[in-house]
């Protein structure tokens, strides 16, 4: 094997070549501002319409400007958290309902609202990782806002059921997003069948272009505006359209979602076979539930080494992985989802997060099995921590 074996693809993805072909005339060619009236404004603007229409439809959306475009996922999660506190407040309600692993462009947003007087509950998410219906159903009280649940989990991969707990938010009459950046592209998202009211999606995660992404807002709530100025979407986000990146974004998705079936049968069995193969690394464990689980996600932590000598080692050899999300690699801190699910600090330092795309081959979870198991025994041969493992438990 030589090469670069890129696994992290949970953090972005390489924009598609179909993708960058639609985007092409958009930034050169066709560069009128949509706003104007004259053909080149025309054009512009029709290619956002089809663009709006294509994600709606990847969606499952029941109106095409129920798809908000915005700057990725980050700024979806927090306009969709940040506007239903707003409505919220405006009824004497401000109380939020969300997990203790979401990514932090949730529990960032959670813990400015809380400076402003509003009221967090964090879900646990147990040792598998997953939600229980029945706390969300008894934590829900008279004054709760919103309950913002992420689809995936974009460190350990656990799928949530949303649709039981979308259901339970509304039979309180409660707002329900979900932040299901890791999830559009890479299994079958439809909004309508899973009943939420919001979503949060970014292109870069299913090979479109960086910078782009979308909220869905279901039709009938109105999210106070995000920035004032122009028109442009329909008066919710004013600035110039991003007309390449919304036009890249619709094509990766719709590319994505063609070749779904086939690429995650293969997915799962690279994800498996190298979760099969690593557990076989003594005192290694499998983070997150087996079953419901992405189909590119591996992540595991191995007792005695640290997941940042880990990384550098596999970078040495070709290896391009993580320890979790990339938004907080500057971290030294253990990942919070990690310990969200149970996990001793010592043993939340020594993670690895693989993450894989319809590009990764056969031939890398060979290599990556070939590689590993080396590296964890070099790393703990100098470990002082590993020694008084094996003491321990001699």
């Amino acid at each position: 094997m030589s090469g670069l074996v890129y696994a992290d693809n949970a953090a972005t993805t390489r924009l598609s070549e179909r993708a960058f072909e639609a985007m092409k005339p958009y930034l050169t060619e066709y560069f009128g501002n949509p706003s104007s009236l004259y053909r080149l404004g025309a054009q512009t603007h029709k290619a956002i319409d089809n663009a709006r229409q294509s994600i709606a439809d990847s969606l499952n959306a029941a109106k095409p400007n129920e798809i908000i475009f915005v700057s990725g996922g980050s700024e979806a999660d927090n306009y969709a958290i940040k506007g239903a506190a707003e409505l919220g407040e405006k009824k004497g309600k401000k109380h939020i309902i969300s997990t203790k692993f979401e990514h932090h462009a949730v529990l960032h947003t959670l813990e400015y609202l809380e400076k402003h007087g509003f009221e967090i509950t964090l879900l646990d998410v147990h040792e598998n990782g997953l939600v229980r219906p029945e706390e969300l159903e008894k934590a829900i009280r008279d004054d709760t806002a919103l309950v913002t649940i992420m689809l995936a989990n974009n460190e350990i991969g656990t799928i949530q059921p949303i649709k039981e707990l979308a259901e339970i938010a509304h039979q309180h009459n409660v707002l329900f997003h979900t932040d299901a950046v890791q999830a559009v592209g890479t299994i079958p998202v439809d909004v309508r069948e899973l009943g939420v009211d919001m979503l949060s999606c970014s292109a870069h995660k299913f090979h479109g272009p960086k910078g782009i992404g979308a909220l869905y807002v279901r039709r009938g709530i109105r999210l106070p505006n995000l920035i004032h100025g122009g028109a442009q979407e329909r008066g919710f986000r004013a600035g110039t359209e991003n007309i390449a990146g919304i036009v890249g974004m619709a094509e990766a998705l719709t590319e994505s979602i063609e070749h779904m079936p086939e690429r995650n049968v293969r997915l799962e069995k690279i994800r498996d076979k190298i979760i099969d193969g690593l557990l076989k690394i003594d005192r290694s464990i499998i983070n997150g539930d087996r079953t419901h689980r992405l189909p590119g996600n591996v992540n595991m932590c191995f007792q005695g080494i640290e997941g940042e000598s880990l990384l550098l080692m596999l970078d040495l050899k070709g290896v391009e992985a993580s320890s979790g999300s990339a938004c907080t690699s500057g971290s030294l801190d253990p990942s919070h989802v990690l310990l969200a699910i149970g996990l001793p600090h010592e043993i939340a330092h020594g993670s690895l997060r693989l993450t894989f795309s319809d590009e990764n081959t056969d031939a890398d979870a060979d290599y990556i099995l070939e590689v590993t198991p080396p590296i964890i025994e070099r790393l703990r041969s100098m470990s002082p921590l590993w020694e008084k493992i094996i003491k321990e438990t001699a």
